[in-house]
């Protein structure tokens, strides 16, 4: 039987940062009517999956969860089911599961009164898809940790063959000057001394006057108390010049960008639709690191599209080579229904491309190791955000994004000088300098790979193949 008239309630997002946000809004929407948060490990009268369609099986994890939430005498809390997953989905996820709720992650504001209504008994659904009108509906922030995620874009027009942003987010609407800045100040006053801006395609967020990201970015750097500011996730094509000055002029902006390429073929961006080419995206690297030569690159790469050939994948560990990445995120081509790559010609087996993508990661794993170890010895500014695994130890991030621990007396939410002693594959190991850090500052330059002629003119491409 399921709980009615919920007191308690857990959200559980999967997927995105912006997923991320988005749950902490829902949080903040449930408290305002009154509801609190479940206790760790206690059971919550309503359970909201907020959940991810970007990836294959993401709909069957979807029931699997709901699945999970039986208890052992048959009863099951109120479940309500946001996200991507159930606009793609909508009735057929009721259909097939007993949920209580189903929202869409443009029609997630109208959360409370659709509890309200399941708990009167039936489904309860909103898949609507109004241009950020929920935006307004959502409560003021509350207090934040010390980095607070803020979403300034959502949805995206440029409609890649895998992906289904465009049908489950919409097309790209930007939220308006004021009213990101006065959400930025109040998480400011809450506490948070980093904000991360978040879109689909963030960095074809526009005021209502034209403005671009790079303006916003110089307001928010007038912001007092604000420390840092990054940005996430961009589109090539929406680098613009503004942009890339604003890298070696704003100095809260941290010294990072996750720019996706997905693959260094050209007959491959071709065909995903992504509208740049190996060389456009090298050159706005290059652009990049000219203002900010310590600049940490990430990117994304899909190994395994449809028609992939042995030379487009020698491709991709070519422009790998060509940037030496920081980070980097890469993934097996997913089939999602509706997209124009499921019919594509040339589906690359299971597994080739897992073979393809161990290989890919191995060369990143090195890199982004190589870029750890330069750090060691040099002193830089951790943002202190939460405890360690051992009494006394904090976790933090440095301005280049990577995980720094140490014991400290200093408290969350400061931020520390700190001499890296150590460095692993994901983390850096840290030791607290004693004279207070007078900002961000800037590392030495990390080394970079020396730039890869042939790829630059076209010849490391896939084109004959």
């Amino acid at each position: 039987m399921t709980n009615r008239d919920p007191r308690t309630f857990h959200v559980r997002s999967f997927g995105c940062q912006m997923n991320v946000y988005d749950g902490e809004r829902m949080a903040e929407l449930l408290e305002g009517e009154g509801m609190r948060a479940a206790a760790q490990g206690a059971e919550a009268d309503l359970v909201v999956l907020n959940t991810c369609h970007i990836r294959e099986k993401a709909t069957e994890k979807v029931y699997s969860e709901i699945g999970r939430l039986r208890r052992p005498d048959g009863s099951r809390p109120m479940i309500a089911v946001a996200g991507c997953v159930a606009q793609a989905e909508g009735e057929e996820i009721a259909r097939r599961a007993r949920v209580d709720v189903v929202v869409g992650p443009q029609a997630y504001h109208n959360l409370p009164g659709l509890v309200a209504k399941a708990a009167a008994g039936g489904l309860a659904l909103d898949t609507g898809m109004p241009a950020l009108s929920k935006f307004g509906a959502l409560p003021a922030r509350r207090r934040q940790a010390p980095t607070a995620f803020l979403t300034v874009q959502e949805g995206c027009d440029k409609f890649c063959t895998y992906c289904v942003v465009p049908y489950t987010r919409g097309a790209e609407a930007s939220r308006p000057w004021q009213a990101v800045l006065d959400e930025a100040a109040s998480l400011v006053d809450g506490g948070a001394k980093e904000i991360i801006l978040l879109g689909q395609n963030v960095n074809a967020w526009r005021g209502e006057d034209g403005r671009g990201l790079d303006d916003l970015i110089r307001a928010l750097d007038a912001l007092p108390g604000l420390r840092r500011i990054r940005y996430t996730t961009s589109h090539p094509n929406d680098m613009t010049d503004g942009l890339i000055r604003a890298h070696g002029e704003v100095g809260k902006l941290m010294p990072y960008l996750h720019l996706p390429v997905q693959s260094g073929s050209d007959r491959l961006l071709k065909a995903m639709n992504r509208r740049h080419t190996a060389a456009s995206y090298l050159e706005i690297i290059d652009r990049v690191r000219a203002v900010r030569p310590d600049i940490a690159i990430s990117g994304d790469f899909i190994v395994g599209f449809p028609g992939e050939s042995e030379a487009d994948f020698a491709a991709t560990l070519s422009i790998v080579r060509a940037v030496n990445y920081a980070q980097a995120f890469s993934f097996k081509y997913s089939a999602r229904p509706g997209t124009p790559a499921t019919a594509m010609d040339g589906q690359v087996p299971a597994e080739l491309m897992d073979e393809r993508l161990q290989r890919l990661q191995e060369l990143l794993n090195a890199q982004q190791l190589a870029f750890n170890e330069a750090m060691v010895g040099k002193r830089t500014s951790v943002l202190l955000e939460r405890p360690g695994k051992r009494a006394g130890q904090l976790v933090g991030k440095s301005p280049w994004l990577q995980s720094v621990h140490l014991e400290t007396d200093a408290s969350i939410g400061e931020i520390a000088e700190v001499e890296i002693v150590s460095a692993g594959p994901n983390s850096l190991a840290g030791r607290a300098c004693p004279a207070a850090f007078p900002g961000e500052g800037r590392a030495p330059v990390l080394p970079s790979a020396p730039p890869d002629p042939g790829l630059r003119r076209g010849t490391a491409d896939a084109k004959a193949a």
